[in-house]
C-alpha cells in the first residue's frame, strides 16, 4: 500500500482500541488489494472520515514541529536572548520576551512594524529584541549594516530612531542616502559609515544568520515568543501566542 494510504489508515485508527492491531505487513498481496478497495469504497462514501483524517494527521506534524522549535530555542537561549549586540526595548525586566528577526526591505515586516509597536505600547510587561537578518540582497544589507553601525557607534536609542525611520521611508537604500540620514538625525556620520563594513557589523549579521539557520528560519519577519517560533506573521497577530506564553509561566 501507499505511504498515504498507510497514514491516512492510522490516522483513522489513532482513537481504536489498543487492542486492535493492523499490520499491513502480515497480509498478502490479495488480502492488501481487497482491504485498500474497502478503504477507497468506504472513503467516497464518507468523505469527511477523509477531512478529519488528514485534520488529524496536520494537527499531529504542527505537534511535532512545535516540539522540535522548543528543543531548539531551549537550547541556543543564550544566543537568542542575550548576545549581547542585539538592540532590546520595552521592559527590559518583562515577563515575556519577544525576539523579532526583520529586514527593512522586506514588505511583510513593514506591515507588522505597526501592529508590534502598539503591543509593545499596550504592554508595559514585555520585552522586545529585534535581531536584523538581512536576506532580500545588497539593499536590505546596506540598511542592516548602517542601523547595527549606528547602533554600535550612536546607541540603542539612536538604533530605534534609524529602525522606524527604515520602515517609513520610501526609495531606495543606496550609500548617498544612508550618509544624508546620518548628518539629518545627527550622527557622527563618517565614524557610522566607516563602521557600516567593519568586522563588528560583520559579527552580528554572521551570528544572526547562523541563528536562523539552526532555527529553519529562512524568512522575515519571524518571531520567538517563549518557546514558540513564529515563521511569519499570524493573521491573528502575536498578541494570542504571547498571552499563552504568559499563561505558561504563571504570569
Amino acid at each position: 500500500m501507499k505511504p498515504l494510504a498507510n497514514a491516512l489508515i492510522a490516522a483513522l485508527m489513532m482513537t481504536a482500541s489498543p487492542a486492535l492491531a493492523f499490520d499491513p505487513g502480515a497480509m498478502s498481496e490479495a488480502e492488501k488489494q481487497a482491504f485498500g478497495g474497502a478503504v477507497r469504497d468506504y472513503l467516497l462514501e464518507n468523505p469527511d472520515v477523509l477531512i478529519e483524517a488528514m485534520n488529524a494527521l496536520e494537527q499531529r506534524r504542527l505537534a511535532g514541529e512545535a516540539e522540535n522549535d522548543a528543543a531548539m530555542i531551549a537550547q541556543r537561549s543564550d544566543q537568542i536572548y542575550e548576545d549581547g549586540v542585539s538592540w532590546v526595548g520595552g521592559n527590559p525586566d518583562g515577563d515575556v520576551t519577544v525576539v523579532e528577526f526583520i529586514d527593512y526591505r522586506c514588505g511583510v515586516c513593514r506591515q507588522a512594524f505597526p501592529h508590534v509597536e502598539e503591543v509593545l505600547a499596550r504592554d508595559g510587561n514585555l520585552r522586545l529584541i529585534l535581531k536584523d537578518l538581512p536576506i532580500l540582497g545588497e539593499e536590505s544589507e546596506l540598511a542592516a549594516r548602517f542601523a547595527i553601525a549606528v547602533k554600535q557607534i550612536e546607541g540603542d536609542d539612536a538604533y530605534k530612531q534609524v529602525h522606524d525611520h527604515f520602515y517609513s521611508m520610501r526609495g531606495n537604500v543606496t550609500p548617498d542616502g544612508l550618509r544624508a540620514i546620518a548628518e539629518k538625525m545627527g550622527f557622527d556620520t563618517d565614524a557610522v559609515i566607516a563602521a557600516m563594513n567593519g568586522d563588528d557589523v560583520t559579527d552580528v549579521l554572521r551570528e544572526n544568520a547562523r541563528l536562523a539557520q539552526a532555527l529553519n528560519i529562512s524568512g522575515t519577519p519571524s518571531f520567538i515568543i517563549g518557546d514558540t517560533l513564529l515563521r511569519g506573521m499570524p493573521q491573528t497577530g502575536i498578541v494570542p501566542v504571547i498571552e499563552e506564553a504568559r499563561a505558561s509561566t504563571g504570569g
